[in-house]
C-alpha cells in the first residue's frame, strides 16, 4: 500500500520547508535510510531521510518550492499502483518559488557637451576680444561682456585665465539604476522574526566594560606553543563566560512570562555567520569542559556550520549567548537578545593601547564587551556583578584553567 512522504518538523520553531534537491527521481527504488531530498529549515540545511520500501511514485514539490509542515511531498509504493485517491486529498502545489530578478531601470540618455564656437555669430564680441580669448585659451562664451547690448570687449578679458573661465563636462553615468531582489530564505525570515519579537518585547539594557587581556593574551600563547591545541580567544571567552555564570546563577536564567526560570545547567549558544544568516550551536555543559574540549567542539561546529550539516540537538537548548565579532576588527557592539536566553554577551577585539600602569603609561591589551540583558528578568547590578566576575577570570585566566 502506498505510503505518503510529508514534511517533516526538524527544528522547533520550523513552520514551512524548502526543497533544495531531490536525490531521487520518479521511478527509483528506495529503501529505509535513504536520502530522499535535502531541505532548507529556518536554522540549516538538512537531509530527509526516508523510511519507507518501495518506488518513489509521485514528486509533489519542486524544487525551490515550500511547503508548511506535515504537506504531503512525495509518495512511496509499489510500481503501478494507483494513487489518485492519496493525490486528490493533498493539495495542490505552491508555485514555483521566484527566482532573483536582475532589474535595471533604462539607462539615463548620455548627455552631450557642446562648446560654443570661437567665431559663433550669436556671441557679441570684438574681433580684438576675440582674438585675445584664442590666445589665451579663454572660453569666451563663459563671459559677461560690459559693451553695448553686452559685447565682450578688451577690457572684459584683462584680468580672466584660461581655468576662471574652463567648462566642465556634464556628467554621464556609464551605467543606470539597477537592483536585485533576493528571496528570503527560511533562516532569514525566522531570524528576523525572532530578532524582531526579543528586540521590541524584551526591555534591553546594555552594560559595557573594559578589560585588561595582558595575562589572557600571554596564557594562550604558552598554551597554543606548548600543547597539541590550538586555543582561540573566543574559546577563553566562552570559558571564562561559563565559570561566570556559575558564579551568577541570575544571568543564565529565561522569562517565561509569568516566571523566570533559573537554569542549573550551562548551554552557551556561539553565534556564527553563514550565507544565509546566523546560527547559534550551543556548547552544553560549557562549565564542564576544559578548554581543549569547548575549542575541539566549536571547530567542529564551525565546520558543520558552513557545511549546513548541523542537526537540531546542535543548535537548540542554549541559555546564555556569546556573539563574537573581534575577529573582523570591530572594537565594541550591542547584540539582540537571543530567546530565550535573559542575556546575550557582544564581544570586541583585543586591541593594543595605551593604558596607565602603576602610574606609567605603557601599551596594553583592551577588550571592550556589552552585556545585552532582558529587564525583565535581570537587573543591572546582577549583570554588572557577572561582568565583574567574567573580568576576574580573564584578567587572571589560571583560575579557568584549575
Amino acid at each position: 500500500m502506498a505510503e505518503v512522504i510529508r514534511m517533516p518538523k526538524m527544528s522547533d520553531t520550523m513552520t514551512e520547508g524548502v526543497i533544495v534537491a531531490w536525490n531521487k527521481k520518479v521511478g527509483d527504488a528506495v529503501k529505509s535510510g535513504d536520502i530522499l531530498a535535502e531541505v532548507e529549515t529556518d536554522k540549516a540545511t538538512m537531509e530527509l531521510e526516508n523510511y519507507v520500501k518501495g518506488t518513489l511514485l509521485h514528486i509533489g514539490i519542486e524544487k525551490g518550492q515550500s511547503v508548511p509542515v506535515d504537506a504531503i511531498i512525495a509518495i512511496v509504493g509499489q510500481p503501478g499502483e494507483d494513487i489518485s485517491a492519496l493525490l486528490s486529498a493533498a493539495p495542490a502545489a505552491p508555485a514555483a518559488a521566484a527566482k532573483p530578478v536582475e532589474e535595471s531601470a533604462p539607462a539615463a540618455p548620455v548627455a552631450t557637451t557642446t562648446t560654443a564656437a570661437t567665431h559663433d555669430d550669436r556671441l557679441k564680441a570684438s574681433p580684438l576680444a576675440r582674438k585675445i580669448a584664442e590666445e589665451k585659451g579663454i572660453d569666451i562664451s563663459a563671459l559677461n561682456g560690459s559693451g553695448e547690448n553686452g559685447r565682450i570687449v578688451k577690457r572684459d578679458l584683462e584680468n580672466v585665465t584660461a581655468s576662471t573661465t574652463t567648462k566642465v563636462a556634464a556628467f554621464a553615468p556609464s551605467l543606470g539604476e539597477s537592483f536585485e531582489d533576493l528571496p528570503l530564505s527560511q533562516m532569514r525570515k525566522t531570524i528576523a522574526r525572532r530578532l524582531a519579537e526579543s528586540k521590541f518585547s524584551a526591555p534591553h539594557f546594555y552594560l559595557t566594560m573594559e578589560i585588561d587581556m595582558d595575562r589572557a593574551v600571554e596564557a594562550r600563547a604558552r598554551i597554543n606553543t606548548s600543547s597539541g591545541v590550538k586555543i582561540s580567544m573566543n574559546d577563553m571567552v566562552i570559558k571564562a563566560v561559563a565559570a561566570a555564570l556559575r558564579k551568577n546563577p541570575k544571568v543564565n536564567s529565561s522569562w517565561l512570562g509569568d516566571k523566570i526560570r533559573i537554569n542549573h545547567h550551562i548551554h552557551i549558544g556561539v553565534a556564527m555567520a553563514v550565507d544565509e544568516g546566523l546560527i547559534v550551536p550551543v556548547v552544553k555543559f560549557a562549565d564542564q569542559k576544559s578548554m581543549s574540549q569547548i575549542s575541539a567542539e566549536v571547530k567542529v561546529y564551525a565546520e558543520k556550520a558552513k557545511a549546513k550539516k548541523l542537526t537540531p540537538e546542535e543548535f537548540t537548548g542554549n541559555t546564555f549567548t556569546i556573539s563574537n565579532l573581534g575577529m573582523f576588527g570591530i572594537e565594541e557592539f550591542t547584540a539582540i537578545i537571543n530567546p530565550p536566553d535573559s542575556c546575550i554577551l557582544a564581544v570586541g577585539t583585543v586591541k593594543e593601547v595605551p593604558v596607565v600602569k602603576n602610574g606609567q603609561v605603557t601599551i596594553g591589551n583592551i577588550m571592550k564587551v556589552t552585556l545585552s540583558c532582558d529587564h525583565r528578568s535581570v537587573d543591572g547590578a546582577v549583570g554588572s556583578s557577572f561582568l565583574q566576575s567574567l573580568k576576574g577570570f580573564l584578567e587572571d585566566p589560571i583560575t579557568i584553567l584549575v
